[in-house]
C-alpha cells in the first residue's frame, strides 16, 4: 500500500496596506508564473513565524512588523508535493517591495488588477474573504 507524501510545511504573509495587497510572482514551482502572497518552506529549527519574516525579507526586500495566524491551507502542488500553508495577517516596516530569491516580480496590487491577473485559488480565496471582512 503506497504511503501518503510527507507534508512540507511552508508560510504565506497576507498583506494588506491601502487597499492593496503584496504579491510576488513565482519564479519557481510550485504555481511557476502566478502570482500569490510572499513565502515559503519552513527550513528545519524554525518556527513559522521566523520562516515568515526570512521568507518575506528574501522575497520582497522588506521586513515583517506583526504577524499573525489567519488560517492553515492544505495544497496539492503542481510539483506533485502536498504543502501545509499556514496563512498569516502581516504588517510591514514602509518601503517599496523588490523581487528577490525565487520572486520574478512584487509589488502592491489593487482589486482592480485581480481580474486579469494569473493568482493561485488559495491567493485568490483569502483576498477575497480579507475583503469581505474589512467592509463588514
Amino acid at each position: 500500500m503506497p504511503t501518503k507524501p510527507k507534508e512540507i510545511r511552508a508560510v504565506s504573509a497576507a498583506i494588506q496596506e491601502n487597499g492593496c495587497f503584496l504579491l510576488v510572482r513565482r519564479g519557481r514551482a510550485p504555481a511557476k508564473d502566478y502570482f500569490a502572497f510572499p513565502g515559503g518552506r519552513v527550513e528545519a529549527g524554525e518556527t513559522a513565524e521566523q520562516a515568515l519574516a526570512r521568507e518575506l525579507l528574501e522575497e520582497t526586500g522588506l521586513t515583517v512588523t506583526t504577524a499573525s495566524p489567519y488560517r492553515e491551507i492544505v495544497l496539492n502542488g503542481d510539483d506533485e508535493k502536498t504543502y501545509r500553508l499556514t496563512v498569516f495577517c502581516a504588517t510591514v516596516m514602509t518601503g517599496e517591495p523588490v523581487a528577490g530569491d525565487d520572486a520574478s516580480e512584487a509589488g502592491w496590487f489593487s482589486a482592480d488588477a485581480f481580474a486579469a491577473m494569473p493568482l493561485t485559488d488559495s491567493t485568490r480565496e483569502i483576498i477575497e474573504e480579507l475583503q469581505h471582512l474589512a467592509a463588514s
